[in-house]
């Protein structure tokens, strides 16, 4: 175990690696600069700018120079919102992606978990297709069309939820929903289809001779089992969700990571584009590594190596 937690660490130290130097060159080989946005801005205050930022040194020392502040979490100064540091402005607006996230993560599970294992149970009923299709649509629907029919619906016609914002906590219903739609659709059929493998096995229909209740066999001794690709697909999901969809976020006007990324692509902020693909590239990778732990603990007979 020690020895697997160990090389899964060095591997995502590498990836990160990876991501932070693949992101640092493409960055440098877009075409133009940080600055061409900028009003009737001289050639003279272009190279002063250029200089402020160490945007005139050779490549190699500004990767060096870069990924030696990365490593010790300063990914620089913003190039549009003077003043203000990268990890400033990335404190400031994860919480809120997070917060909005998080719930929908939790609802996600809270859902998506109990219809997948009564699907399952009502296999061939009309429940198990009602469920079927309901989930066919969440993982089919864009997200962005489920933004735009919420707030048609419940913020247009009855005039019931607020649209923009995250003033009260009727803001965050439709944002929530449509966060977490796609999750909990994917996690119905991950559980259904793992619960009905789980239920043909030999252990349960031996339980099921001994006279075992049909709950006990079904929450102690199935959905132990069938949870485990659930528990797979946590990792990319629960940092896809709490980092925020970016459409999301756009469409409701929460002022969160999402926003200022489309924003720093628009004005070319370089050092915010990089600084926030690697943040959210190791917020990805470390979930990952916490899920593949996670999964050993779970199910002890499973052999890592």
């Amino acid at each position: 175990m020690g020895k697997y937690i160990t090389k899964r660490i060095i591997l995502a130290i590498v990836t990160i690696w990876a991501v932070a130097t693949i992101t640092f060159c493409l960055m440098n080989l877009v075409p133009g600069g940080p600055f061409l946005s900028e009003k009737a801005i001289s050639p003279a205050a272009t190279e002063a700018l250029e200089a402020k930022y160490g945007l005139d040194k050779p490549f190699y020392e500004r990767y060096l120079t870069y990924i030696s502040g990365a490593l010790h979490g300063d990914f620089g100064d913003s190039l549009k919102q003077r003043g203000r540091t990268v990890m400033d402005i990335i404190s400031s607006k994860f919480p809120v992606s997070a917060k909005v996230g998080g719930i929908a993560v939790l609802m996600s599970l809270l859902l998506g978990i109990p219809l997948g294992v009564l699907a399952a149970y009502k296999r061939g009923t009309w429940v198990d297709s009602l469920f079927s299709v309901i989930a066919t649509c969440g993982i089919a629907v864009p997200s962005f069309v489920i933004c735009t029919l919420l707030m048609y619906a419940f913020g247009v016609k009855m005039k019931i939820l607020p649209t923009l914002g995250l003033t009260s906590w009727q803001n965050y219903l439709m944002p929530v929903f449509a966060l977490s739609a796609y999750p909990t659709s994917y996690i119905m059929r991950l559980m259904r289809s793992s619960m009905l493998d789980v239920l043909g096995q030999d252990y349960m229909r031996t339980a099921k001779a001994k006279g075992v209740s049909q709950k006990v066999a079904l929450f102690k001794h199935a959905l132990r089992n069938a949870i485990l690709p659930v528990i797979t697909y946590l990792g990319p999901m629960i940092a896809y969700t709490l980092t925020g969809s970016f459409i999301v976020e756009k469409i409701f006007t929460i002022p969160g990571l999402g926003g200022e990324f489309i924003k720093a692509i628009n004005g070319r902020d370089y050092t915010m584009i990089m600084g926030t693909t690697i943040f959210l590239a190791t917020f990805m990778i470390i979930m990952n590594v916490i899920v593949d732990i996670v999964y050993k603990i779970v199910d002890p007979r499973i052999t890592l190596k």
